[in-house]
């Protein structure tokens, strides 16, 4: 048998070496490399090799290999963990294609490893310190078997010949580790799960051996004394001897290993691959076994015995019921159980003609697909066999009702899933792309099917494309190899030639999916749920052998060079430890680390800080905003991917005007329809809220605008005082000259310099926006409301700052920035400053009040001049939005044309006004309110 070969990239590895081991890149989806330990080399299957060179056949004979499997923790658990080089062990093999071998790597027990951090420093090392059984979901310590000590010296010395780790219980390590027990009264070893301790001579005793036996050992929490300590105890008490210690808790005593110091770690070369050559003990191809509470000591000795972890039986009246005797004689009629009538016969197709069975199987139907199909042909059997019981003949047999009855349920059931229409197909694929084979979002996005079919459907479909790429190969003449493509090319060192190498990827997308970097010598593909479809050279790697995309510098041990100069990292800093000092990247694609892909709800980038993280970020269900709740006012949004922003639910609400154009911003353009033109969806001008007036506002203008108000400033709804806004701000030129210079809107001014911009404009030019906490000073005889944010104190302003003043060295606070307590920034400064005074009036009374004061200060022009007054029967109109609606409306040069206050402020006129006001009885302007 062949104990060693040569893989692709000319590495030898042996039997008991570790190795990466993976199938091609379509077939595993994305997913990063597995982690294996090589049992034994196999033939291929079916074929026998030769034994008369004495194990001397060539190396190509041996085409499979059986691989003893390492588990990532986050295999087996939803909770991320930091290490990416910490696996669990596993008592579960596999055998696998010798081609899947990719490359070698290195797997240790912790306690073997000196100095760890040198170790993790190090390509392609691994250690373990923990056991998962697959089988009963549950995790195990590993411990070397030289440290169990209570145990009898002959069950030791095997334990220790055959196994180099024992697997045991987290709470029976301290017990396995002590010096050996002997019981007190008979001398025999005391195995730990039949053994008690006195608490006062610290004696041990077999449960069995104390009078009277004990049925179970103590309380948790509860002591126990044997017999003489406890008549000693008495005759001290009626003594009055009895000196009580003082209340001091006694450390427990363990003979566990030491804990590794985190001091500055040696750096021995030579010690480490020392460490990682020493040979490993094996018993039948495993180094470990169980040997916990549910093992019996002397099954040790066997060499048959199973090796595998175990748990309590569920055996005995907490997991089954009770079922009391009967009394008396038994009814006749009383079916007995597991008789002929409570059986359901599945199959009995061994007592009939096969030439009758197959002859009329191929009458049943004409589809090819469905005579191989195993639900199909289950159901088939189960109702000849029902035919052969009742003697019926098998022509009696019709596959027409695709429903069955069970004898254990009241309603009729499908034996095979309908058939999938194709818009339920186009969808499955559709939502496959996104999410990979994360089936219960698929489940959620179809809707018309249960997780059950979902999951069989995948199965056939996975199973389909295999087959049709197989096709495709077979046609081209290469069963092997895949066709070459434009965008494939081999793997550099072809330890990875499955197709995972991008050549030249597209404009679009020529940035790492992790790092953001555009400089790389070869561009992995990258695993769903990332903004690019590929990786760089040190991320795609890191991703396929760590499965860790936020290690994002190249795996060296002294050093990481970099463009803008050398970067070396002191000996003993954390691995995972963030940089106080990061060096600035060229380009314009941000830095920010992407999510880790694969550890339960995805993560999106928020368009308000263009960063991941640092709370929930949403996504609207309907058009694909991305924001933080603490940035949009979300309080109680129920699931993350069900939430709907304003301007979509009020598509379907219409509780607001369908116009989305925002009151404080400059005319948009219109189409050729003149439809109205929606913010787009990668903008976070794509925020808006609704205004009292049945209007919309940019979530971002309504917070930048100072006498704009929120009746909810929670949840950042209601925008009031629009018409509280000074004249001068409607009346300004936008200084944004190449995106607006229009005099519509309310503008607000730059904090550095006089230039005064719509919020709007100043976004979409990139002008830096956040809050900035400045010094309250006693002298003001007004009050000033000071809040604190992040150890600064003061009143809190809103700050809009040009371009031309990025140098400045004033502290702002980013939009989305939290503080101690989870809250935005923009969620302090709006609970703070923008919410209305709603306990002291009603919103409709509060509107009233706005609208009376507009006309106090409108009365001396009304007063001033004889024009303001309408005659009996006059219905003004306003000439460019046709709206009769309006607390002014502007006489135009035009004979009996008007203009409204709206649109006389918008200098949509482009005319002198005249000095004529009139003054209507109606309601305000529906967007001027």
């Amino acid at each position: 048998m062949a104990t060693s070969t040569t893989l692709k990239n000319g590495e030898q590895v042996k039997v008991n070496d570790h190795v990466y081991c993976s199938p091609s890149w379509s077939i595993r989806d994305g997913t990063p490399y597995s982690v294996a330990r090589i049992m034994e080399f196999l033939p291929a299957e079916g074929a026998q090799p030769s034994h008369k060179g004495k194990g001397k056949e060539p190396a190509s004979v041996y085409t499979r290999v059986r691989l003893a499997w390492y588990y990532r923790p986050s295999d087996v658990s939803d909770r991320p963990v930091a290490d990416s080089r910490l696996l669990l062990a596993a008592i579960y093999s596999e055998i696998c294609d010798v081609a899947q071998l990719r490359a070698k790597c290195y797997v240790v027990h912790r306690d073997k490893i000196t100095d760890l951090a040198g170790w993790k420093k190090r390509p392609d090392r691994f250690y373990f310190n923990r056991l998962f059984d697959p089988y009963i979901k549950k995790e195990f310590e590993v411990i070397q078997s030289n440290d169990v000590r209570n145990l009898p010296t002959h069950i030791r010395d095997v334990l220790t010949l055959r196994y180099e780790y024992v697997v045991a219980e987290k709470e029976i390590v301290p017990d396995l580790t002590d010096a050996l027990r002997n019981c007190d009264t008979c001398s025999n070893w005391c195995p730990p799960q039949e053994t008690v301790r006195c608490d006062s001579c610290k004696s041990f005793f077999h449960m069995g051996c104390v009078q009277p036996p004990l049925i179970a050992k103590p309380t948790r929490g509860y002591g126990w004394t044997c017999g003489p300590c406890s008549r000693a105890h008495e005759q001290a008490v009626e003594g009055h001897d009895v000196r009580h210690a003082p209340l001091t808790a006694a450390k427990p005593k363990s003979h566990a290993p030491p804990a590794r110091g985190r001091g500055r770690p040696r750096k021995d070369r030579t010690l480490a691959e020392k460490e990682e050559s020493v040979p490993v003990r094996h018993f039948k191809m495993w180094p470990f076994r169980y040997f916990g509470l549910h093992t019996v000591a002397e099954d040790t000795l066997d060499p048959d015995d199973l090796i595998f972890p175990r748990t309590t039986t569920r055996v005995g009246s907490k997991y089954q019921a009770p079922i009391p005797v009967l009394d008396g004689p038994r009814d006749p009629d009383l079916q007995e159980r597991g008789g002929e009538a409570t059986v359901e016969v599945l199959s009995l197709i061994y007592g009939m003609s096969e030439t009758q069975v197959e002859q009329r199987k191929m009458r049943l139907t004409t589809k090819q697909s469905l005579r191989s199909n195993v639900d199909w042909l289950t159901e088939v059997i189960r109702r000849f066999s029902e035919a052969f019981i009742l003697g019926h003949d098998l022509s009696t047999v019709s596959m027409s009702n695709v429903f069955r009855y069970e004898k254990w349920k009241t309603t009729e059931t499908r034996y095979a899933d309908r058939e999938w229409d194709d818009d339920e197909k186009a969808a499955f694929e559709d939502v496959v792309l996104t999410h990979g084979a994360e089936l219960r979002a698929v489940r959620d996005e179809v809707g018309t099917r249960t997780i059950y079919e979902v999951v069989r459907y995948y199965g056939h479909w996975k199973n389909m494309k295999l087959g049709e790429e197989n096709h495709r190969r077979r046609l081209l003449g290469s069963s092997e190899t895949p066709p070459p493509s434009a965008h494939m090319v081999p793997f550099a060192d072809d330890s990875d030639s499955d197709g995972s190498i991008v050549r030249t990827p597209s404009k679009a997308h020529a940035s790492c999916g992790a790092c953001r970097t555009r400089d790389t010598k070869v561009w992995w593909k990258a695993p769903k749920g990332l903004p690019t479809p590929v990786l760089c050279d040190s991320c795609g790697i890191s991703w396929r052998k760590y499965a860790d995309l936020n290690h994002l510098r190249p795996i060296r041990e002294e050093t990481a060079t970099v463009k803008q100069g050398k970067v070396e990292k002191r000996e003993g800093t954390p691995l995972t430890g963030s940089n106080t000092k990061r060096i600035k990247t060229t380009g314009s694609v941000p830095s920010t680390p992407p999510p880790q892909v694969g550890n339960g709800v995805p993560q999106h980038r928020c368009l308000a800080c263009h960063k991941y993280g640092s709370g929930k970020v949403f996504k609207c269900k309907e058009c694909q905003t991305r924001v933080h709740s603490g940035a949009c006012g979300i309080v109680d949004p129920g699931s993350v991917e069900s939430w709907i922003c304003d301007l979509c639910q009020n598509e379907k609400t219409a509780e607001a005007s369908l116009n989305p154009d925002c009151v404080l911003c400059a005319r948009p353009k219109r189409d050729r329809d003149k439809k109205a033109l929606y913010p787009p969806a990668d903008s976070f001008l794509r925020v808006c809220k609704p205004t009292e007036g049945q209007g919309w506002v940019h979530l971002a203008c309504a917070v930048f605008v100072p006498e704009v108000t929120f009746s909810d400033a929670k949840r950042l709804r209601i925008v009031e005082g629009i018409s509280t806004i000074p004249t001068h701000r409607w009346s300004t030129v936008c200084s944004t000259m190449h995106l607006c210079n229009q005099v519509c809107g309310a503008v607000v001014r730059c904090s550095d310099c006089p230039a005064e911009y719509h919020v709007a404009c100043a976004w979409s030019r990139g002008y830096k926006f956040g809050f900035e906490i400045q010094a309250t000073k006693s002298a003001k005889r007004e009050p000033n409301i000071s809040v604190s944010f992040n150890g600064v104190s003061g009143t809190m302003h809103p700050i809009v700052r040009c371009k031309e003043h990025e140098g400045s060295r004033r502290l702002l606070f980013d939009i989305c920035e939290t503080n101690e307590f989870g809250e935005t920034a923009l969620q302090v400064y709006c609970n703070t400053y923008k919410q209305a005074q709603v306990a002291q009036s009603h919103a409709l009374l509060r509107k009233a009040r706005r609208l009376d004061h507009v006309l106090e200060e409108k009365e001396p022009e009304l007063n001033g001049h004889g024009h303001g007054t309408i005659t009996a029967g006059t219905d003004p109109e306003c000439a460019h939005c046709k709206t009769s609606f309006s607390p002014f409306f502007h006489p135009l040069p035009r004979a009996g044309a008007f203009a409204c206050h709206r649109c006389h402020f918008e200098g949509r006129t482009q005319m002198p006004l005249t000095n004529g006001h009139i003054h209507p009885h109606g309601l305000s302007h529906g967007l001027s309110s």
